[in-house]
């Protein structure tokens, strides 16, 4: 049947259909066009965050692995509030500001084995774009002017609250905010370009000197890096409304064409059962949780293995269990590390191996549905164990088996996912072998336990000599 998508603008579950028009195979499909709300570089990104970056990354691995073609833009907001208020606090150019943080977030992408998108624009680098953009608008009768800044009537945009559903709900008109972000229920109409303001960066346009509001951005950014329509446009539930319902108002208001095909929007992320907080102690960025130990192989796996629409609970405990789970992957690539049989590959390899590509692609071709995805996946390393304790598998099956493997993990991102004597933090390993052995002298063995298993998915192997521990890389 095909990729089916859960469409937030339709609600409901839809054919996967790039361009909007069918094509007899996915090889004659034009790239598949994402745009995915990137990051507001003000501070480091916490890992509710990164849930939906990891699921943007899982969404591009599976078109590739389907055979789709992908052009994918995440943008960097480099100018708003926030960015504005930092820069000032620290007495930094809004640039200096920005690009330490965007230095820091790709370092994370890197750490969590997320692919690099084809395009990241900058805010600050599309003010020609938004000026298009309020310049269409104005010539249709769409945008009023108040204290020299620029707003968007939404009482002019018909179909304004479609995606979030707002159709029952009373849309006060004529009332107005310039901040960039405001009540989940209150619908006002929002400003396009602020005027400037003492101490704040501004550019000069027809419009005056000012600077973007929000919502404005990610509209110029799809318009600058893509021109048109595009396929899909992913971020979290939090940004349906305002955030996306004023990007297709001022997009389909400003060009008179659909602005997004497919709206795909990820789950909030709980932190024990709660919405994470400083004040609850909640809080996590991904540094945070690497400063404690955990691998970000581990993250990844526990982030990614549950669907995008479904809310994650968030725990270290779960963090654990993802180590465990990951081990037993790194077992199994051990024990098919040591198979030295000679000889053909026994055809139930390949009949398993077919079965669950087959299988595989089917679970993931209903709404991505990965966590049934990696399901299937530990049931065929299962079968796989079988054949080894039969004495079964062969070198040649043995390759057959990490081809598949391979595929698999083209979208999963953590089964291969170990780094190299010359790239690993070698202080960090280091450090954690102390502390188990700390941990054993201490007879905390249930602490030691956790450190190895942490390591050992992490594709790092003690072993215990008279002079003491060694360690090594899985190859």
């Amino acid at each position: 049947m095909g990729l089916r998508i859960h469409n937030t603008y339709s609600g409901m579950v839809e054919e996967f259909i790039p361009s909007g028009q069918k094509k007899d195979k996915i090889g004659d499909y034009p790239p598949v066009t994402i745009y995915s709300c990137g990051p507001t570089v003000y501070g480091y990104a916490h890992i509710g965050n990164f849930r939906t970056f990891i699921f943007n990354d899982l969404l591009r691995r599976y078109l590739k692995f389907r055979g789709y073609r992908v052009d994918h833009a995440m943008n960097i907001t480099d100018v708003d509030d926030k960015t504005i208020n930092g820069s000032l606090s620290e007495g930094l150019s809004l640039r200096d500001y920005t690009d330490r943080y965007i230095k820091i977030f790709f370092e994370d992408l890197d750490s969590l084995n997320i692919e690099k998108a084809e395009h990241t624009p900058r805010a600050t680098e599309s003010i020609d774009e938004m000026v298009d953009i309020i310049r269409r608008l104005d010539e249709k009768g769409i945008v009023y002017t108040k204290d020299g800044s620029q707003y968007f009537s939404i009482s002019k945009f018909e179909n304004y609250g479609r995606l979030s559903r707002l159709d029952s709900r009373e849309i006060k008109t004529g009332l107005r905010y310039d901040t960039d972000e405001y009540e989940k229920d209150d619908v006002r109409d929002f400003v396009l370009w602020k005027a400037a303001k003492e101490n704040e960066p501004s550019w000069d346009t027809p419009y005056g000197a000012g600077r973007p509001g929000w919502h404005i951005e990610c509209s110029a950014m799809v318009r600058g890096v893509f021109g048109g329509t595009i396929d899909i446009h992913t971020g979290g539930v939090d940004l349906i409304f305002p955030h996306h319902e004023n990007e297709i108002a001022q997009s389909e208001g400003a060009y008179g064409e659909p602005f997004v095909r497919y709206w795909i929007h990820v789950e909030h992320l709980l932190v024990d059962g709660a919405k994470m907080s400083k004040s609850k102690g909640n809080f996590y960025t991904l540094r945070d949780l690497l400063d404690k130990g955990y691998s970000p192989r581990a993250i990844r796996y526990l982030l990614i293995a549950s669907h995008y629409r479904k809310q994650l609970n968030f725990t270290l405990e779960g963090l654990r269990t993802a180590e465990n789970a990951l081990a037993r992957i790194d077992n199994f690539l051990v024990r098919l590390g040591d198979i030295k049989k000679e000889g053909e590959a026994d055809p139930a390899v390949k009949t398993l191996s077919d079965e669950f590509n087959e299988h595989f692609t089917e679970i993931m071709d209903d709404d991505l549905n990965v966590s049934g995805g990696i399901g299937a996946f530990f049931e065929y390393l299962h079968s796989l164990n079988s054949l080894i304790d039969e004495g079964r598998m062969s070198l040649a099956a043995a390759a057959r088996v990490k081809e598949a493997l391979q595929r698999v993990d083209s979208v999963f991102g953590f089964i291969f996912f170990s780094g190299t004597e010359d790239d690993i933090d070698v202080t960090r390993i280091e450090s954690l072998i102390a502390q188990r052995q700390e941990a054993r002298k201490a007879k905390d063995f249930a602490r030691a336990d956790e450190i190895r298993d942490i390591l050992i998915a992490e594709g790092i192997f003690l072993e215990d000599t008279r002079d003491g521990v060694r360690w090594k890389v899985k190859k």
